[in-house]
């Protein structure tokens, strides 16, 4: 069934043309992934589909008995109202039933007497029992706690951008929560959820919408994120909508042979109009009614558009020499008051590392970042970088990009013509004759900014592009330690391939504080994870899913040491046997005394070899071993454990 429908939409966003003729249909069930480079309208198909803007030309129908729940990318909330307000500002009828029964509460413990209010209180209670409005607050702190945030009675105006995202987020679920509302009649539009959310929110969200019934729009950079959730992708390129049934893996492949054929049809295309024109010059002019023909042909031929994938984003920004000496970090600590972000950390960055950072919000990741790039001074410790390290860093602040400012300008501020490598070459190849100069307005078209863009004020541009001039800026001044803080923030997925595509070849450090798995597992080879209270654990060898393995494997031994103690304790308390009961043999005794000897041994070894792991840094050949031998021994140690249970549960018996 239809939820909704579009039918040759136009808009227009000042000179530059966002959709055009654009037809889209939206059935029950669809979970479809909304994608396309920044700037080119995806917010604002999202807010027309929500119903908050207008099309130029063209409808959009909405049949009637749908809902449609809408997470902008940049939620606006009452600065002055608490987190529980803003969740009872849902458009959920029991949230509102909630918010209704608070207020009387109030008024009713100031005015008992009061037979107007006595009057209210008894309609309100009798539909919360109706509408189940007792489990409501409840739920909505449950919400809350998943989403990472426990303070539902702090003001707005004191929480973070992510902590107002989730807030934000929570406020949209909890409104598909009401069950007063057939669920397959809703619709659940996202633009950019995953921003400022860490990987365990991830997995959480991932579940939820997989268990979800509503119909789902969204906008979203996270490709493992769409590769699970999403059935439908569409792709939003030069003003027209093009549809790819499945997820993002199938996706990549059949946008593969469109563009194949693309291809193919456009070599047609030209050798069909070299065809024409040469007959057109060849052509005698008495035949006036074929050569008019042949015009009105060559006219359409040339009219045609078509994807040559040209207008890509390119980095291929030369970098600068690296010694064999980049960073020594001892006894880093910082501290905002008693609140300690960072302890005593040691760490080390030699030529060539490619490191991750990831940890939930708060826990000193771009704290980190800042005391390496000189932006804060750490409460003690030292940081030392080598002679020729150049830093770029690309932090989440956007703090030099002037609004008033035009977009070639602020390029040709930081650097009127830039190195670039002519192609690729092993680095003691390179020579002068593998570099050229570029000037600024041609850097700005390899980043998607066409010439008559480059005359706009930054203000104008969106969140998204903003990012991108703001990665150009920090590229073109050649560094060799690259940092960046959430750099798949607001990017779209072609600039992030393309990005990702750029650290294949950089030749520097990187240090990245991010949430994006995929993201890092494509450029990082090493990951550290940062916690609250300054602690950081590592490095762990990547992908992303080898970390969680080792993580779930560390927090298993911790269990698994503290457990025969304890069981211990419980098993052997004084118990009143009967004259039934079988005791141990004497040589099950002796097994069951040698088995918490050996559990505790291997215990020891398990230990040692996840120490080894974190020391091992990037040798994989050594990381390969050991993690075969940590498997060994994690079998061995669930052999050992579940005998001696069965064993010292019989002799207790």
């Amino acid at each position: 069934m239809n939820l909704i429908a579009l039918e040759h939409i136009y808009k227009q966003l000042g000179e530059r043309v966002l959709l055009e003729d654009v037809s889209l249909t939206i059935n029950r069930g669809d979970r479809i992934g909304l994608i396309g480079i920044n700037g080119s309208g995806k917010t604002t198909l999202l807010r027309m589909i929500a119903g908050l803007e207008h099309a130029d030309a063209g409808q959009i129908v909405r049949w009637s008995g749908v809902r449609i729940h809408y997470l902008p990318q940049e939620p606006v909330l009452d600065e002055t109202a608490r987190v529980l307000d803003v969740l009872f500002q849902s458009e959920s009828p029991r949230m509102q039933l909630v918010r209704e029964y608070e207020q009387v509460v109030s008024l009713f413990q100031q005015q008992p007497a009061d037979p107007e209010l006595q009057a209210r209180f008894a309609r309100v209670d009798a539909e919360m029992q109706r509408l189940d409005g007792w489990t409501a607050e409840a739920n909505a702190k449950a919400i809350l706690s998943r989403l990472g945030i426990s303070q539902v009675d702090a003001v707005i105006g004191s929480l973070s951008g992510g902590m107002r995202k989730r807030v934000a987020l929570a406020r949209t679920l909890l409104g598909l929560e009401d069950d007063t509302v057939e669920p397959d009649a809703n619709l659940l539009i996202l633009d950019e959820p995953t921003n400022h959310v860490d990987a365990d929110t991830i997995d959480w969200l991932e579940q939820y919408l997989l268990n979800l019934r509503a119909a789902l729009f969204m906008v979203t950079h996270d490709r493992y994120f769409l590769n699970r959730i999403v059935n439908r992708i569409i792709e939003l390129d030069r003003r027209q909508l093009i549809g790819y049934p499945g997820n993002y893996a199938r996706y990549l492949e059949l946008s593969a042979e469109r563009h194949e054929r693309l291809v193919k049809a456009e070599e047609d295309r030209r050798r069909a109009l070299k065809r024409e024109l040469e007959w057109l010059h060849r052509s005698p002019m008495a035949r006036g009614t074929k050569q008019k023909a042949r015009k009105q042909r060559v006219a359409e031929l040339e009219q045609i558009r078509y994807d040559s994938q040209e207008d890509r984003v390119a980095i291929r920004l030369a970098s600068r020499r690296l010694g064999k000496k980049v960073l020594q970090v001892r006894g880093l600590s910082k501290s905002y008051g008693d609140l300690v972000v960072l302890n005593n950390l040691d760490f080390v960055l030699a030529p060539g590392d490619r490191v991750g950072i990831i940890g939930p919000n708060g826990a000193g990741k771009s704290t980190f970042l800042d005391l390496l790039a000189g932006v804060q001074q750490p409460s003690s410790g030292a940081i030392t970088w080598g002679e020729t390290v150049q830093i770029g860093y690309y932090d989440q602040r956007n703090v030099e990009l002037n609004d008033a400012e035009r977009v070639l300008d602020f390029i040709k501020g930081e650097a009127e013509l830039i190195r670039i490598r002519e192609r690729q070459r092993p680095r003691w190849l390179q020579d002068e004759d593998d570099m050229r100069l570029l000037d600024a307005a041609q850097a700005l078209e390899w980043f998607l900014f066409p010439r008559p863009q480059q005359q706009a004020r930054i203000g104008s541009l969106s969140g998204g592009e903003r990012r991108r001039l703001y990665l150009l800026r920090t590229l073109i001044h050649r560094p060799n330690v690259l940092l960046l803080d959430e750099p798949t923030n607001d990017l779209d997925i072609q600039t992030l391939t393309v990005l990702e595509e750029f650290l294949d070849h950089f030749q520097g450090c990187l240090i990245v504080a991010s949430h994006d798995r995929y993201f890092l597992d494509r450029t990082v080879d090493l990951l550290y994870s940062f916690e609250p209270g300054g602690i950081v654990r590592g490095p762990y060898p990547g992908p992303y899913e080898t970390y969680r393995q080792l993580r779930e494997a560390e927090a298993a031994a911790a269990d698994a040491v503290a457990q025969p103690a304890s069981a211990k304790h419980e098993l052997r308390r004084p118990v009143a046997r009967s004259a039934a009961t079988r005791r141990l043999s004497w040589k099950e005794q002796r097994e069951l005394e040698s088995l918490e000897a050996r559990v505790a041994e291997l215990e020891m070894q398990r230990a040692a070899l996840l120490a080894e792991m974190n020391a091992a840094g990037s040798d994989y050949v050594r990381l390969a071993r050991l993690t075969e031998a940590l498997r060994a021994a994690e079998a061995e140690i669930d052999v050992a454990s579940e005998r001696w249970l069965a064993l010292a549960e019989l002799q207790e018996a």
